[in-house]
Parts: C-alpha cells; structure tokens; sequence
C-alpha cells in the first residue's frame, strides 16, 4: 500500500512538473518560432506551431532597418559597467555592515530594504529632473550612474549575509600574520567569497539588462537607446511589429541564458551561502 501511494505521489508530483515545465518553456518556444517565420506566416489561419519554412527576414531586418546591434552595444556597456561597480561598492558596504557595529546600522540596513518597496516609476519625475539639471540626460554615463544607485541596496543587503556566514577566525588569522584589513578582506575573504560575488554580480546584470522605465525616461535619442527601450519601439499606436519584436526578444534573452549557464553553480551557492547565518 505504501508503495503504491508513493508511486501515486511520484506521479502526481511529476505530472504537475511536467505542466509547469511546459507553461514555462512554450511563451520562449513560440517567440523563438515567430522569429523564424516570414512575416506574411506570422497571421496565418491556421495557426502553424512548426513552419514549414523557416526565414531570417525578422533578424536582417533588425540590423538591416533599425541599428539594433547599436542597441545591443549600449545595452552590454551600461549593464557591465553599472554591474561591476554596483557589486564593488555593495561588497564594501556590506563588510562595513557585517564587521562594525555603529550607531546608525540598523537605520541603514532597514533604508536599504525600503527601497526595495518603492516602484521605480514613481521616483521617475524627480529624477528626471535632477539629471536635466546634471545635463545628463541621454547620456549613457547617466543611465549608469542611476542603474548603479538602484542596484546598491539590495545587494549590500544580499552581500552582508554572505560576510556573515564567514568565521571572524578567518580574517583575524590573517591579520595576526600581517596582512591589513583592507589585505586580509581582498586576499582572504574575496576568493572565500567568490560564489556570492558572482551571484551579485549577476543579479545586478539582469536587472540593468531588462530594465525599461528608467531607460526610455532617460535616453532620447537612437545612438544611446538600450534593448528595451528598442523593444517598446516595435509598439505603435495602431499596429506591433510581431516578427522583428520576437527576433529582437530571442536576442535580447540570449545573453542572460548564456550567463545563467556557465555561472549557474555560481548562483546558487553564492544564494544559499547568503540566506543563511552561520
């Protein structure tokens, strides 16, 4: 009887995964689909879930009519650069937070989580119109600098756990053999660290990757226009480019597919050495 309901239970629990798996995957098969057909089978009644024919006309023609290897360009710039310096500052933050108690820690680290709470769009104004005062506006450095400011409090936070879980033990011994704070924190507990840095570092990538309403407020002009901002250019008012907006999805998406699957190890140990205090 046992095995039977522990067979049952397996099936069920595989069956429900199957379905998941399924209401996952197809929107990204159907994207890639509509990529590959011909703009004239894209409408067709009725509806063909493999072509017969496959074409590249959507993928030519994002580089062919619109400058989307441009987009592609500012996209990878701005995500790394406000990547890399996002995950450096919010490393020392966090070794601050996690190694000295001060008076105003507690304030610090519950700032850092209400920030998290505020949609972006409705900080929008405002910071539209620092950044025209700062003449930064359509400036890539600008969209950078934001990026960077918006990625800072949730990774200090995610960091300091990361700090947390490490021994004392650890960088007292190097100290006690010479090294300096700031030589025990780069020498020793950096390549401790490694699989949180990463993780960090690609939470903040994703994040400066698709982001949408501070791109499009900020950046006017086609030369310094991200992805998504590209992307919600195919929408008019009277008609959506199906075909060049999946082909520029399918290539908007490759990215971080790649960086999930060679740092997937990374991830999830650098996620689950931080969420939890040893």
């Amino acid at each position: 009887m046992i095995g039977k309901e522990s067979t049952a239970g397996r099936a069920t629990k595989f069956t429900f995964l199957g379905l998941w798996l399924v209401f996952i995957v197809f929107p990204l098969y159907w994207i890639t689909i509509t990529s590959l057909k011909a703009p004239g089978d894209i409408f067709a009644f009725p509806i063909a879930y493999w072509p017969e024919h496959f074409s590249l006309e959507n993928y030519s023609g994002l580089f062919g009519k619109a400058d989307f290897g441009v987009y592609l360009t500012n996209s990878l710039i701005v995500a790394t650069v406000a990547a890399a310096i996002a995950t450096v500052i919010s490393m020392l933050s966090a070794y601050v937070l996690a190694r000295f108690e001060f008076r105003t820690k507690s304030a610090l680290l519950m700032a850092a989580l209400v920030t998290q709470m505020i949609p972006t769009f409705i900080a929008l104004g405002p910071l539209y119109l620092l950044m025209t005062d700062l003449k930064m506006v359509d400036n890539r450095l600008g969209l950078i600098l934001v990026y960077i400011a918006v990625c800072i409090p949730f990774c200090t936070v995610m960091l300091r756990g990361f700090f947390e879980n490490i021994p004392d033990a650890l960088e007292e011994a190097a100290m006690i053999d010479g090294l300096s704070r700031f030589g025990a924190l780069f020498r020793v507990l950096l390549p401790v660290m490694r699989p949180g840095i990463i993780a960090a570092f690609i939470f903040n990538f994703v994040n400066c990757w698709n982001e949408l309403f501070l791109s499009v407020t900020l950046m006017n002009s086609d030369s310094n226009k991200t992805v998504p901002t590209a992307l919600n250019g195919f929408i008019s008012s009277f008609n959506i480019d199906w075909g060049s907006m999946s082909a520029a999805a399918v290539l908007t998406i490759l990215p971080t597919m790649v960086l999930f699957a060679f740092a997937s190890r990374h991830i999830v140990q650098g996620l689950t050495a931080g969420a939890v205090k040893g």
